[in-house]
């Protein structure tokens, strides 16, 4: 399988490698929506951030990412490919954009990048897990053309100490319809 980590870049999209230059930037995105890291797993608001961040830098099958707004400029987000495996199966992932952009498209262009190079890497399946809580998420990936596969009960214990149920998407490259 080709690699995973790459630029990426398309209309308003630039989607790149998460260095430590982009942390203070996400820091200042993340507090821009403070109301939905209570949906979130994790919490990248305030002092919870540098530990959070800290952690998601120790995630050796993580493949992170910013997402630059080419218009201005500014780091609109982050995003993750998440467990990419020998079977060419990977979840898209740990995703979180600027309220800005939200109903835009940006997430499309996003998304459809990310997609289109993970199948042009070997890719055979992309995966989607999103709390069932968040239905704008399960909506934008139901409209990338993938199946809801089934909702996991109470599979993960999110930082509020909610158990969350998971519902769990597929695409498969051969219904990609970009």
């Amino acid at each position: 399988m080709a690699e995973l980590s790459s630029v990426l870049e398309h209309g308003p999209v630039r989607i790149e490698p998460f260095e430590d230059g982009h942390l203070e930037p996400l820091r200042a995105a993340c507090a821009l929506d403070p109301d939905i890291w209570e949906i979130y797993p994790v919490n990248l608001m305030g002092d919870h951030f540098d530990p959070q961040m800290r952690k998601f830098a120790t995630l050796t099958n993580w493949v992170r990412f910013a997402v630059i707004d080419i218009r201005s400029g500014d780091l609109a987000g982050m995003t993750n490919y998440i467990d990419p495996d020998d079977f060419g199966v990977v979840e898209i992932g740990g995703t979180y954009i600027v309220p800005a952009v939200r109903g835009s498209g940006f997430n499309r262009v996003m998304k459809k990048l990310l997609i289109e190079h993970a199948f042009a890497c070997g890719m055979h399946k992309i995966e989607f897990r999103v709390d069932t809580r968040n239905k704008r998420s399960m909506a934008a990936v139901l409209k990338l053309g993938a199946k809801q596969e089934g909702i996991l009960r109470q599979n993960r214990v999110t930082w509020t100490g909610y158990r969350r149920d998971t519902a769990v998407f597929g695409l498969l490259q051969n219904e990609w319809a970009g």
